[in-house]
């Protein structure tokens, strides 16, 4: 049997396999980080996570979809890292496995598998659970290194929570900024927050090597990281009483995790480098609105599932350039 198809024809030799197996050496820095400040817990919800996504993609296709099972191309675990990497280190284990169940069944297979859902699976199941459970999904374990402790104790509030609450309850940004983690701290890890986001570094780090391996191409990262930049830069030049600072915009919450692994999947992203733009100049929009406007103190979520919904109208406008056709005189 042979396959016909006209021109022109890409050979690589990558592959479905390779490539997500790429995204999780690229997570490793960020993995390694969570676990240091975390301990167990991070593990735990990790080993969990991972574990329960490849078992419901494995039960999904076997009893409901049929097919060739995929559980080993390893789409299933970096969507089980991923939302790992989107939930608190002390996040009840039956809570995680209801966000594998999630994640899988409904914002992947629900759609055919790999290659046909719409949105991100692992934030599709991060919203369900903030829906869902608010409490237990913005309980936030303070980092301590493993060294220390091996048990999540204490909570706090995440930097941006924190500036929030403060801003809601009539503070002023003099009285709350000496209390945050400094750009330093924000940069290794030592804040609040989700498994995945606390360190900026770790995720850069990745994030380069994944550029390095073409895994991913610089212009959604690039875009989402600039528009929050410029936008939140802007809003703290207008007011630098009632805005935070662009730096630390950047290096709290999930930009760089939504940035640079969660809007970068190239399935729910555009196909052109001028959709790609469009799409990451929107994420990074829509984020700095939610953050400063809206009721939670982080966005990058709902940015991104937002902008995945448009896809389909991006790639309309944005289409790649067409080969093997005569140009018609007008």
């Amino acid at each position: 049997m042979l396959t016909i198809s006209g021109s022109p024809h890409l050979h690589s030799d990558n592959s479905t396999r390779k490539i997500m197996y790429g995204v999780v050496i690229a997570l490793l820095p960020a993995m390694f980080i969570a676990v240091w400040y975390f301990g167990l817990g991070a593990l735990k919800v990790i080993l969990l996570s991972v574990g329960f996504s490849l078992f419901f993609e494995w039960f999904i296709q076997k009893y409901f979809i049929g097919g060739s099972l995929t559980i080993t191309d390893g789409s299933a675990m970096v969507t089980g890292i991923l939302l790992a990497f989107n939930v608190p280190s002390n996040l009840p284990w039956w809570m995680v496995i209801i966000g594998a169940l999630v994640a899988i069944g409904i914002g992947k297979m629900s759609f055919g598998g790999l290659g046909k859902n719409i949105f991100n699976p692992a934030l599709v199941s991060r919203v369900f659970l903030l829906v869902s459970f608010p409490v237990a999904m913005t309980s936030w374990p303070k980092p301590s290194p493993i060294t220390k402790t091996l048990v999540d104790t204490i909570t706090g509030p995440t930097p941006l929570g924190y500036i929030k609450e403060g801003l809601g309850a009539g503070k002023t940004l003099a009285e709350l900024t000496p209390h945050l983690p400094s750009y330093a701290q924000q940069l290794m890890g030592q804040m609040g927050g989700s498994l995945g986001e606390v360190s900026a570094l770790a995720l850069i780090i990745g994030g380069i090597y994944m550029l390095w391996k073409k895994i991913i191409t610089w212009e959604i990262p690039v875009s989402v990281l600039l528009t929050v930049f410029v936008v939140s830069g802007i809003l703290w030049l207008i007011n630098p009483q009632k805005y935070m600072d662009p730096v630390f915009n950047l290096l709290t919450g999930g930009v760089m995790l939504g940035a640079i692994f969660m809007a970068t999947d190239m399935v729910t992203s555009p196909m052109t480098r001028g959709g790609q733009l469009i799409f990451g100049f929107g994420i990074g929009l829509i984020t700095v609105l939610i953050r400063v406007w809206g009721a939670y103190p982080e966005g990058v979520s709902f940015a991104i599932l937002l902008m995945n919904a448009v896809v389909p109208l991006i790639n309309r406008g944005f289409k790649p350039k067409r080969f093997g056709t005569a140009r018609v005189a007008s």
